[in-house]
């Protein structure tokens, strides 16, 4: 197309975020939302032009640095449009559900309820790192040139530092911080070397050049190409997290505040998974292959770590955190069975988890603001007194352990019955992830909801209107996308089959026995 689509789509939130600097605090919201708003307009309006089976669309590429082969170059497929939906979608949510969170900001010195830091800045900076995580994320999704995401992937981590930093309320929000920044900033420095290395291998080829479309018909001889396959991979594995790189999430989600915390996990976190996808089995399908067992037993440890730490959680953002590792892992499972089934299921899986896991850490931010403590302890027989607020905790809850009828109960059953046709060994050991998410989310709202109602709650507020507001487009899609996921799935199919395809790879064929039953 003629016109510049990507690039305007990716630009708003960023020009917003400009904006804001010249905007009195008073509206720094408004202005925030409007730009949100405006730019999930323009991703609806791609959406609906996007033509299924199409391939990469609305294609931009313009030569960039010549010296390096680096163009800037955008595109978009079924599996890039699935996570540029849910980073237009999560950004507004978590503008309007933090619409009046740091709208009187302390004293420096002041410490507020519970012994919370206040925030070092005005609610302007919030709304205005939000915005430029959501530009950045947007750009990786749409980047078809392996020099451009590289930048974003290295220039997310400054806004999400500031958001962790600035804005946690937890004593510890500087370690948080630093630590997230220095397994960012590793992963990249890793990440490097194997960018590097395809820049050399490209200038040998004859033309330097980052495109994913030139360096995929590079020839790259099997040790080389595994050497490369580890630097992104390394890089990815600490975004995604995977055990045992994922040590710096528990400490940053806890840390930060409930919008801090679902742009890290809901979208930043995505691009590690995604940039499994796009680049690890794009750039490198042998090793990719060669590693399989390796990532997979990775894989499966998350899912059951997770889930196991998220039971003895006392931290309530500290165990969403820990849910998030163990659907992580899912997700990785389902990258490295190698099916169409799991895979689809696995993008599918990204979008659902970054829905259910926004709505579980804000409503555990609803309450968090009215208790003044993040301790699952401090809560206690809530739901007499706040019932609305309840059902959201549950909801959120009920969804990200997959009750069957809400969106992640697809995807997971895809990645389970995908994986089961070529490794049964691993999708069963992973199936008892199910029963633990049941434990973690059945106990935790035991220990919050239900019960003796706990000194302190007796006067805590229920969900007021521009709460319910804010967490409606969440409950909505989860539950349209629960019973009837078949539009976005015919979308996110054939890029998928095109990745399999290109891999080298086909579907496992069904067991026949002697009688010709299956």
């Amino acid at each position: 197309m003629s016109f510049p689509w990507l690039s305007l789509l990716a630009a708003l939130p960023a020009v917003g975020a400009v904006v804001l600097i010249a905007t009195p605090v008073r509206l720094a919201k408004h202005v925030a939302l409007a730009f949100s708003v405006v730019t999930l307009l323009v991703a609806v309006l791609l959406g609906l032009s996007y033509r299924t089976g199409g391939g990469m669309q609305f294609v931009e590429q313009v030569r960039w640095i010549k010296p390096l082969g680096a163009y800037y170059a955008l595109g978009l497929d079924g599996i890039g449009l699935t996570l540029v939906l849910l980073v237009v979608i999560v950004t507004p949510v978590v503008i309007a559900a933090t619409w009046a969170e740091f709208d009187h900001l302390p004293d420096a010195g002041a410490v507020r309820t519970g012994g919370d830091l206040p925030p070092r800045y005005d609610s302007r900076v919030f709304f205005a790192l939000v915005l430029v995580v959501e530009t950045c994320a947007l750009y990786l999704f749409l980047a078809t040139d392996v020099f451009l995401f590289y930048v974003f992937f290295e220039v997310i981590l400054i806004p999400m530092y500031f958001l962790i930093g600035g804005f946690g309320p937890g004593a510890r929000r500087t370690y948080a911080a630093a630590k997230f920044l220095i397994f960012g900033l590793l992963g990249g420095f890793v990440m490097l070397a194997s960018v590097i290395g395809l820049y050399v291998l490209s200038a040998r080829a004859g033309e330097p050049s980052y495109l994913l479309s030139s360096l995929s018909q590079l020839s790259i001889g099997t040790g080389t190409g595994r050497w490369l396959f580890v630097g992104f991979m390394f890089a990815f594995a600490i975004k995604a997290p995977l055990v045992p790189l994922h040590t710096w999430l528990p400490d940053a989600a806890q840390e930060s505040s409930p919008g801090g915390a679902t742009m890290m996990v809901g979208v930043m976190d995505k691009i590690g998974t995604f940039g499994m996808i796009r680049f690890c089995l794009g750039l490198f399908p042998e090793a990719s292959q060669w590693a399989t067992p390796v990532v997979l037993v990775l894989a499966v440890i998350s899912i059951l770590y997770g889930a196991i730490l998220a039971i003895g959680s006392r931290d309530i953002m500290r165990f969403i955190a820990f849910t998030s590792i163990s659907h992580f892992g899912f997700i990785v499972l389902g990258i490295f069975a190698f099916t169409t089934q799991s895979l689809v299921g696995s993008t599918l899986y990204m979008l659902n988890h970054g829905l259910s896991t926004a709505a579980l850490f804000l409503a555990a931010g609803f309450l968090i603001r009215r208790r003044g403590s993040r301790s699952i302890a401090a809560f206690g027989g809530v739901q007499r007194v706040a019932p609305v607020l309840a059902g959201l905790l549950l909801f959120a809850g009920l969804s990200t352990l997959s009750l069957p009828g809400l969106s992640s109960f697809v995807s997971e059953f895809m990645v389970l019955a995908g994986t089961f046709s070529r490794h049964p060994v691993y999708a069963v050991v992973s199936t008892l992830a199910i029963v633990l998410a049941a434990l973690y989310i059945l106990i935790m709202y035991q220990r919050t909801m239900t019960g003796d109602l706990q000194p302190g709650n007796e006067q805590l507020p229920d969900a007021t209107g521009r709460e319910r507001l804010s967490m409606a487009p969440l409950v909505v899609l989860i539950i349209v996308l629960g019973v009837f996921p078949k539009p976005l799935l015919a979308v996110i199919e054939p890029a998928v089959q095109a990745t399999m395809s290109h891999v080298g790879v086909t579907d496992p064929q069904p067991r026949v026995n002697a009688e010709g039953g299956r």
